[in-house]
């Protein structure tokens, strides 16, 4: 990958700044609302492979392991690009749309866009996308964390500060209810694959086969033992296409929190006040009941 392509869409990500404006109620970036219409005219292509998300829910994971799928395996082909030039971020700018745009068939793609905000494209080709859930409760942590650190989205104050704010759904990107709800509601009438992050730690190589499956992939178990021991958390941890290390500490610094943090499932108990839980547990009863979708806040 060119080197230019690479430092002109870290300078667009550096320019992003914290303020944030609306896109149909839903809060984004203003430098997202800004290019909106780029966004929102974006062409899919048949073939296309998303990755969908609500932010900090094992994004970066699930793309490595669809990268790597797509690659057959090919760990020297994985590490061809960081990560946000591989699988291009549909908001992060005109530069990463460009790249999509240049991409040779399949392209693996990333967006943490609720549902009624995708590109109508995307409905219309012959698109799979996986969608990755995480529960709420690691989901607001490890969140709260990417605030401190990314220097393109404001300060979050204190957790109790943040706590208030995520519960509202007054982030970037919006509410997580109503995210992994519109997913949820999709999933039966387009092609959309639901995995839990919670079942990925449990059992990766048992949700790396729904993916291959999904994907109408059928790899070796060599490979699949590739796939596996390139996307473990230690292995992403100390790649540096993965761990976005690339990126200057004018965008992420590292040194407030490591993007890979933790990586695992409960953290949330060292955060969380009885109260706050007993808040939580209220709003997620009241936002969850009846849809079906359940969430394992620990294993």
């Amino acid at each position: 990958m060119d080197p230019e392509i690479i430092e002109k869409v870290v300078q667009e990500m550096a320019n992003f700044t914290p303020e944030m404006s609306k896109i149909e109620g839903t809060p984004l970036l203003k430098g997202i609302c800004d290019i909106w219409d780029t966004i929102y005219n974006f062409q899919a292509r048949d073939g296309d492979i998303v990755v969908v998300s609500y932010p900090k829910s094992g994004t970066t994971w699930m793309q490595e392991i669809l990268d790597l799928i797509v690659q057959e395996g090919d760990v020297e082909k994985s590490l061809r690009a960081p990560g946000f030039i591989k699988v291009p971020f549909l908001e992060m700018g005109h530069t990463s749309l460009a790249v999509a745009n240049s991409m040779p068939y399949p392209r693996v793609l990333k967006t943490h866009l609720p549902v009624h905000l995708m590109p109508p494209s995307f409905w219309e080709k012959d698109v799979k996308i996986v969608y990755i859930a995480r529960n709420p409760k690691d989901c607001m942590v490890s969140y709260y964390y990417f605030h401190k650190m990314d220097q393109t989205m404001a300060d979050p104050g204190s957790f109790d500060n943040f706590f208030s704010m995520f519960l509202a759904g007054d982030v970037n990107w919006g509410s997580w209810f109503d995210h992994v709800l519109g997913w949820w509601q999709s999933k039966d009438k387009h092609k959309v694959l639901y995995v839990f992050y919670e079942d990925m730690i449990e059992d990766s190589r048992r949700e790396i086969q729904k993916v291959m499956t999904f994907l109408g992939k059928d790899l070796s178990e060599d490979i699949i033992q590739k796939i596996l021991l390139h996307t473990s958390f230690e292995s992403m941890k100390d790649n540096s296409m993965a761990n976005f290390s690339t990126l200057p500490e004018t965008v992420l610094d590292q040194s407030v929190s490591p993007f890979m943090r933790k990586g695992t499932v409960g953290d949330w108990k060292n955060h969380f006040l009885e109260s706050q839980n007993i808040v939580f547990d209220e709003e997620y009863q009241k936002k969850m009941a009846g849809s079906g979708l359940l969430f394992r806040n620990e294993l």
